[in-house]
């Protein structure tokens, strides 16, 4: 019974994941949710086993898998250029071996109680969270002279106007074998006007044009 719950509450979560194309889906999420509960149902039939006979500690087993899963969480996140993704779904990983170890365990309210959080925190505040960094969030395409350090030139007057780079693309620009395009999505959680973003990457030299939307 316990190991089918595991399996539906896993599952829960893992359709949110699938449902937004994330690494960590459906099956990841079950099967680390199965597994953290195999290995408490484990641990207790161990103890009850030597009950008595031993002093042995029945979340030993239980602990492994809290601090083991780490590995698992830090292979899905990935650093591209001045992007790092996938924290979301390590913390989902993690957070599901919990749910799997409190069914393990018999704590079913608590189970359940915790995937209708996860639930909520995965689907309603990314929707918000989306909502917001739309709304303040501006996408700059900058066309520049292919020169040494350049793309750090303009990641450092972004930061200097204490404004976040979220995301970074770089491309070269197809009529112009000298000139790169680089895209930037930038948090503008100041609410600077997009004109003086624009002047001052204008100043960096190379610059030919900055183009925001």
């Amino acid at each position: 019974m316990r190991l089918t719950l595991a399996c539906i509450l896993g599952g829960v979560i893992g359709y949110e994941r699938q449902s937004r194309r994330k690494s960590a889906g459906l099956r990841t999420n079950v099967l680390v949710c199965l597994g953290s509960c195999l290995i408490m149902v484990l641990s207790e039939a161990l103890y009850f086993k030597v009950e008595g006979r031993t002093n042995a500690d029945p979340a030993r087993l239980a602990a492994q898998v809290v601090s083991g899963i780490g590995f698992l969480g830090a292979g899905a996140i990935m650093k591209e250029g001045l992007t790092v993704t996938g924290l979301t779904t390590a913390a989902c990983i993690w957070a599901v071996s919990g749910v799997g170890l409190a069914v393990g365990a018999g704590y079913y309210s608590g189970a359940l109680f915790t995937t209708g959080l996860i639930f909520a925190t995965l689907g309603t505040l990314s929707r918000i969270d989306e909502w917001v960094m739309h709304e303040q969030n501006l996408y700059l395409t900058v066309r520049t002279k292919d020169k040494p350090g350049q793309l750090m030139h303009i990641s450092s007057c972004i930061d200097d106007l204490q404004l976040k780079v979220r995301g970074v693309k770089v491309k070269a620009d197809e009529d112009h074998s000298d000139i790169l395009c680089i895209d930037f999505e930038v948090y503008n959680h100041r609410g600077l006007k997009s004109v003086i973003v624009v002047d001052a990457i204008k100043r960096i030299d190379g610059v030919v044009r900055v183009d925001v939307s």
